[in-house]
């Protein structure tokens, strides 16, 4: 490589630490009965996994929004922690009045822990392109910088709304693949085209089934969790915001299961309670490091550890549920649920040095290995398995000359359903031990991703309840 070229390159990474951020989507609405001492707790778990900031998803006319919006910024203020606002438009009794958006950026805009870029009050949206000429006299009543959430548009329709001039970056809710397919960048990319500050989505998972709110499908997951943050450090956006911390309804939470939360199955219509005993806490396990990776361009490795998951039935095992692949409501061709969700176990290493893995289920062994190894030993490593009927207790093992790196004990694959219906969403497990804290500096920490080509959707509408 030539000088020039090292030196360009350092340049770029050296911009890029300036504004990279990642954000965490937050539905305010399922935070409805927070104390002071449950937002701290959800903001201590966001820093220690390398988030920085909330972006408050608030829906217009819910009566617990000012209450809440208050404890939340008590609370970041008590820890050092940042919020925005993200005014959701599809959310709660309507669209939200010009008025009442200035009002919020005016009372909470100059707090301290309202994240900021180029000195002003960063703001978004879910949706809402259709006011988009009321953020005219917002921006200059407030001078908030905006980033909106105007996928229904497409990025360039996005650019153009209002008569365009609106917006100042714009943010993508396509954060998962369509039909049996893997992720690509495809959609990213049309922002990017742009040439304007992009903020990327980062999502684990999508399986909702809740009568209520007429939505009963899924979304492949899969490796998605692994691919999109390799996306992320290929692309180098602006911003990533993880979709997200506490939206249980949909199954892509990466926050603590509330207790309360537990009501929205009940209150949805789910056939099922597809959230109890489904934790998620350990994709943030690989949080740290992928983070870093993207915001440095390198990243400490502090713990070494495995993360695994999977849905604990077989494809087939059970009904569907009325689940479909895809859904209608997004103009999508549907597929059985079974060709969209595979028969797998999913599992990420943060590892020091190369190392084996090993998968049983009921005690029989897999077969598993990597399928994708971090370059030059130190990083993330991945694979998946093939378990087909198989049924009994997982066992996913990480070994390095004879000795246990780390070790999980997961959640049974079951051939007995509740109700005979599947449960669509994921079971995730970890285990970490502490590193000699190696340095990887290299950007392309894993071997080159190879997936099939397929456009991503954005998906409209949340789950909100209290």
């Amino acid at each position: 490589m030539h000088l020039f070229s090292i030196a360009l390159l350092g340049l770029l990474w050296a911009n890029q630490a300036l504004g990279a951020a990642v954000f965490a989507h937050f539905i305010l609405g399922n935070a409805w009965n927070y104390t002071v001492a449950e937002w701290k707790e959800d903001m201590t778990l966001a820093q220690e996994a390398h988030i920085d900031a909330f972006a408050l998803d608030v829906g217009y006319g819910d009566s617990t929004t000012a209450t809440q919006a208050a404890l939340a910024f008590e609370a970041a203020n008590n820890v050092s922690f940042k919020l925005f606002f993200s005014f959701d438009y599809d959310g709660g009794t309507g669209a939200w009045p010009q008025a009442d958006i200035i009002d919020y950026l005016k009372e909470y805009g100059s707090n301290p822990a309202h994240y900021k870029y180029n000195g002003k009050p960063f703001v978004s949206t879910f949706e809402g392109p259709d006011y988009a000429s009321d953020w005219k006299t917002i921006k200059s009543e407030t001078n908030c910088f905006f980033v909106p959430d105007w996928s229904s548009l497409g990025a360039e329709g996005a650019y153009k709304a209002g008569g365009g001039g609106i917006v100042d970056g714009l943010f993508s809710w396509g954060a998962w693949p369509s039909g049996p397919n893997d992720m690509t960048n495809s959609t990213d990319l049309t922002y990017l085209d742009l040439d304007i500050p992009y903020m990327m989505p980062a999502s684990p998972w999508f399986y909702t089934n809740l009568a209520e709110y007429s939505k009963n499908w899924l979304w492949r997951g899969d490796s998605l969790w692994h691919d999109r943050w390799e996306m992320i450090w290929d692309l180098k956006p602006e911003w990533v915001e993880i979709i997200t911390w506490n939206d249980y309804g949909e199954s892509h939470y990466i926050g603590p299961i509330r207790e309360d939360a537990l009501s929205l199955m009940e209150e949805g219509g789910a056939p099922i309670n597809y959230i109890e005993n489904m934790p998620h806490d350990g994709w943030r396990e690989l949080l740290p490091f992928a983070i870093d990776t993207y915001v440095n361009g390198n990243a400490t490795l502090i713990n070494e550890g495995v993360v695994t998951w999977y849905r604990p039935n077989p494809s087939e095992a059970c009904g569907t549920g009325g689940t479909t692949g895809n859904t209608v409501s997004e103009g999508q061709i549907l597929y059985p649920p079974g060709e969209v969700a595979q028969n797998k176990i999913f599992y990420s290493a943060m590892l020091e040095t190369p190392a084996n893995v090993s998968v049983t289920v009921g005690g029989k062994s897999l077969g598993a290995t990597w399928v994708r190894e971090a370059v030059d030993g130190v990083g993330l490593y991945h694979g998946a398995v093939e378990y087909g009927s198989a049924t009994g207790k997982v066992v996913v093992t990480v070994t390095r000359d004879g000795e246990t790196v780390a070790s999980i004990a997961g959640e049974s694959l079951n051939a007995t359903c509740t109700d005979d219906v599947s449960n669509w969403n994921a079971w995730v497990g970890s285990n970490t031990t502490s590193t000699t804290k190696k340095e990887n500096t290299r950007r392309d920490t894993t071997l080159p991703v190879k997936s099939k080509h397929a456009h991503t959707h954005l998906h409209r509408g949340h789950n909100h309840f209290h």
